[in-house]
């Protein structure tokens, strides 16, 4: 009994073991107590770092607003109790009310958070003007790319990098540390100077989505009024016949997979583009034309553009049945095949072509949905080179030839009938496919033998004599004898 009731540690080891291990933590400042102030407060919190909030009327914050362990102080309490780093969480014109905090933040790092407040702005960035007004204070840029939210839920909601730059090498050190101790991932953008092109990233509405939207808003709008003239406008001027209720699901659901297609080829067109361009030079050192390297880096934007195209197709497809005048077909047809005394009509080559081009259409949806979910950042993340070559190249050219044959087998040979040309304009199916066998076509010569060896082994880096006339054997003195290799 004496010894269940005996402590496991004497007093001298038990008060010992009390202390903390770090006796004392960073103290980083935040001037501000705005939403983004408050947010970073709880990252900074759950990452084990004392947060004092600096704000210019301490008694206007409500109770519960900050966390507990938070210190709310005047802005000149809290820089007094400034360690080493200072968040200026305030919006930049009003930098200039803490003009009489100069002397306490004197050597102390100022990271400014703010944003540009137009895409085209002249001048100094808000960071350089933060440098020209605290000229004894170490400026860095750094944290405006990240909002609110992803500071409260950290580096756990996907991969947030966050840009820093700044011209003193230390004080950006420091920064560094501190994000990558929040769960971010810094990315070093060089000096202030950059601080221009940080500043303005956030106002940018989908920068890499703005020319494959163009794209497909160009194509779409071709092949919608292509269909509007050939199969609306023209049969109502020439023959009288009514049909303005097409525009409305037909001629979009004509339109949507001929967009998908030409863009899915769009995806894998500049890469033959390269090779090509590598099999003339004999090099692969040279840099592609400008305008093939930003084609090359929307591929992805391209790529997901062309299943939300084909996902749409889709579904237009489902619903076509649902439409009173299909039922109105279908009740005509049922009526002509009684009049017809046609008991049980079976059209044996319309049986397969309607199997066929269901199938390939099915199977190329599923092989673009599998692309489009290997695009997402936290799956491709997860591949190796290889895998995600496969998926992307390899699974990739697999669906833009499931698709043509989906084509194909929708038009089945009705492009080789006069009929199918009124007005001597071709279907649509059959101007969108056109594109699209060229690439799959150029794909499969560029796979022959003596083509893509020669390729393979200019991207491993050999060159011609042309673009390296020296002999690529090179002298090695070995056990004093000269040998070439």
């Amino acid at each position: 009994a004496d010894d269940m009731t005996a402590p496991l540690l004497s007093a001298s080891e038990s008060s010992a073991d009390a202390q903390p291990a770090c006796p004392s933590s960073p103290t980083v400042v935040i001037l501000g107590s705005g939403d983004f102030s408050r947010s970073l407060a709880m990252r900074l919190l759950g990452c084990g770092v004392r947060v004092v909030v600096g704000t210019r009327c301490v008694n206007r914050i409500p109770s519960g607003l900050f966390p507990d362990a938070v210190e709310l102080k005047s802005q000149e309490g809290a820089a007094s109790q400034v360690d080493c780093v200072v968040f200026m969480a305030l919006f930049p014109e009003h930098y200039s009310s803490l003009l009489g905090l100069r002397s306490a933040l004197a050597g102390k790092v100022l990271v400014d958070v703010s944003n540009a407040a137009e895409m085209n702005t002249r001048g100094p960035s808000n960071a350089e003007r933060l440098a020209e007004l605290f000229p004894d204070s170490l400026v860095v840029k750094g944290f405006n790319t990240v909002s609110a939210w992803d500071l409260q839920t950290g580096a756990h909601d996907g991969s947030k990098q966050v840009s820093i730059c700044s011209d003193s090498a230390n004080a950006k050190r420091k920064v560094l540390q501190l994000a990558q101790h929040m769960g971010f991932h810094p990315v070093d953008m060089g000096g202030l100077s950059a601080s221009r092109e940080i500043e303005v990233a956030p106002l940018g509405l989908f920068p890499s989505w703005s020319g494959p939207i163009l794209v497909a808003f160009l194509l779409f709008f071709f092949f919608y009024g292509y269909g509007f003239l050939r199969g609306v406008l023209l049969p109502f001027l020439a023959q009288g016949h009514n049909v303005f209720y097409r525009l409305a699901l037909d001629v979009v659901n004509e339109s949507l997979p001929a967009v998908a297609l030409v863009t899915l080829a769009l995806v894998y067109l500049p890469g033959l583009f390269a090779a090509s361009l590598q099999l003339w030079r004999g090099t692969k050192y040279r840099r592609f034309p400008s305008w093939l390297d930003k084609w090359m880096q929307c591929r992805k934007e391209l790529g997901l553009v062309s299943f939300l195209c084909a996902a749409l197709h889709g579904v237009f497809g489902i619903c076509a049945p649902l439409r009173r005048v299909t039922q109105h077909k279908f009740i005509n047809a049922a009526y002509k095949q009684v009049e017809a005394g046609v008991e049980e009509p079976w059209d044996e080559v319309g049986v397969w072509r309607s199997d066929l081009y269901l199938s390939c259409g099915v199977l190329g949806l599923g092989v673009l949905s599998l692309l489009a979910i290997t695009s997402l950042p936290s799956v491709g993340n997860s591949l190796n080179w290889r895998e995600f070559t496969f998926v992307q190249s390899g699974l990739g050219y697999s669906a833009l030839t499931l698709s043509i044959m989906h084509t194909l087998f929708f038009g089945w040979d009705f492009a080789f009938h006069a009929e199918a040309y009124s007005f001597y304009m071709p279907p649509s199916y059959v101007v969108a496919a056109a594109l699209p066998c060229a690439v799959l076509v150029c794909r499969c010569f560029l796979l022959l033998p003596f083509i893509s060896t020669r390729l393979a082994r200019i991207r491993r880096g050999w060159e011609s004599r042309r673009n390296c006339p020296v002999l690529q054997r090179h002298p090695v003195v070995a056990n004093g004898i000269s040998q070439q290799v």
